[in-house]
Parts: structure tokens; sequence; C-alpha cells
């Protein structure tokens, strides 16, 4: 997830609010290989999952809106990523 946002630790976004993750089965869900990449300082709640690459080439799921903070001359890193991870993933 750092690699999408540069490696910066610290990222705000636009929390989406019709969904939570449950924290009850987020052990069990990483011991399957699901990563919690994003962490709500303030609520503890999961706000970004993944999988590694040796999973999936692109897996990056998130509880916000990354389109509000995209325009055509400025697309938000999750878009970038997504069109890397697929140019690198038809080139192979």
């Amino acid at each position: 997830m750092s690699k999408v946002y540069e490696g910066k630790s610290d990222i705000s976004e636009r929390h989406r609010h019709r969904y939570e993750f449950n924290n009850d089965f987020k052990e069990q869900l990483e011991n399957a290989g699901l990563i919690t990449s994003g962490i709500n300082k303030e609520t503890g709640l999961v706000e970004v999952i993944e999988l590694s690459r040796e999973k999936h080439p692109w897996f990056i799921g998130v509880q916000y809106h990354p389109e509000y903070k995209s325009t055509v001359a400025n697309p938000h890193p999750l878009f970038v990523g997504l069109v890397k991870a697929a140019l690198e993933h038809k080139n192979q």
C-alpha cells in the first residue's frame, strides 16, 4: 500500500460510512492471507485491505472514496497503481 502512496504512512481520505470491517474476524482473515494495511487511528477500524502480489497481481479494497480526489490531470494513486499493475500483468 505504501508503494502506491509513494511511501507515505499517514493518509487522509473521506471515509465511506455504508459498511464497516468486522474486527471480530480480523485475526482469522489475516491468518488466511488478508493484509489489513490501513487502520483508522481514532476508531481502530480497518480502512484498507489487500492481498500480497504473490496471491494476486492487484487486490486493494478501501473504505473511502478515491474518486473524490481524482481528476484526469491528477488521478488518485490507487487508480494509477491499478493501471500500472494491469500493464505489468499484461506484459508478463
